[in-house]
């Protein structure tokens, strides 16, 4: 009997989605930009992915790329051990891929956090990284837009991780009185010290459907305060109800919708 062909395995070519359990066509998953056509979850993106349906093609130029982390506190072998295999995974050196590239007719700089990566939690390199993109937008007077999605500071490297919430919001503070826009995107899940730093300080805030916003996590808040919260609590669609984002956009339209602001904020003449 002659050997057929290896077949592609169906779950490579098939997947369920984990909240309705609809069964959605591989390719038709990733034209979608990894939305379930029924419920709308909205899956995780990495940060290559971010950048190649949010910028137009071939325009992104990376910025700081050679920045990695340290060991600071000397946390041991474990956390050295963990960051090189973040890096031969994920092919990045850091939580945070930042640079300059366009959409349409404008320029700008654009930063985008990866969750593969340490849960993208937030280091003395990503907020140094952070405000490298601020000092460009305003040597180059350029837009500065962060796209985040965090698990919140990087308990490995202690005090120094917890500064950067200081040092990214200080920088942001140069963007204070000038004409230049930063817009603050949040994806699933944005906690803890990127959400208490520079993701809340964007001039317009957006968030996806149902991204998870906020310090502490829903469970942790119940056990302190020993209530139960209020449904859809520290999602976006509540957050934006409450005035604390000004816009939740689906991810289909994230593009074309941050490409009419930076025409209203900061026209082309």
């Amino acid at each position: 009997m002659e050997k057929t062909d290896v077949k592609q395995k169906p779950e490579d070519v098939w997947i369920k989605c984990e909240q309705c359990g609809e069964v959605i066509y591989q390719k038709d998953f990733m034209v979608d930009l990894k939305v379930c056509p029924k419920c709308e979850l909205h899956y995780p993106l990495n940060a290559m992915e971010r950048i190649d349906t949010f910028l137009d093609k071939d325009s992104f130029r990376e910025i700081d790329k050679h920045l990695s982390s340290v060991d600071p506190l000397e946390f041991g072998e474990g956390y050295k051990v963990k960051l090189l295999k973040d890096r031969k995974q994920t092919g990045l050196n850091e939580a945070i891929v930042t640079g300059t590239g366009n959409i349409g007719k404008h320029r700008i700089v654009f930063g985008v956090m990866d969750f593969r990566f340490r849960g993208a939690s937030m280091g003395s390199v990503v907020g140094e990284k952070v405000a490298r993109a601020v000092e460009v937008s305003l040597k180059e007077k350029i837009p500065l837009i962060l796209l985040s999605s965090s698990g919140g500071a990087r308990m490995q490297e202690g005090m120094f991780s917890l500064m950067q919430m200081a040092k990214t919001s200080a920088a942001l503070g140069k963007l204070r009185g000038t004409n230049i826009p930063y817009i603050s995107i949040m994806a699933n899940p944005t906690t803890a010290g990127v959400a208490a730093s520079f993701a809340s300080l964007g001039d317009i805030i957006i968030a996806e459907p149902k991204a998870l916003i906020g310090f502490a996590g829903p469970r942790v808040i119940e056990q302190t305060i020993r209530q139960k919260l209020p449904a859809g609590f520290q999602r976006a669609e509540f957050y934006l109800e409450h005035g604390m984002v000004d816009m939740v956009i689906h991810r289909k339209e994230l593009r074309e919708t941050v490409g009419k602001l930076l025409d209203f904020l900061s026209p082309v003449e």
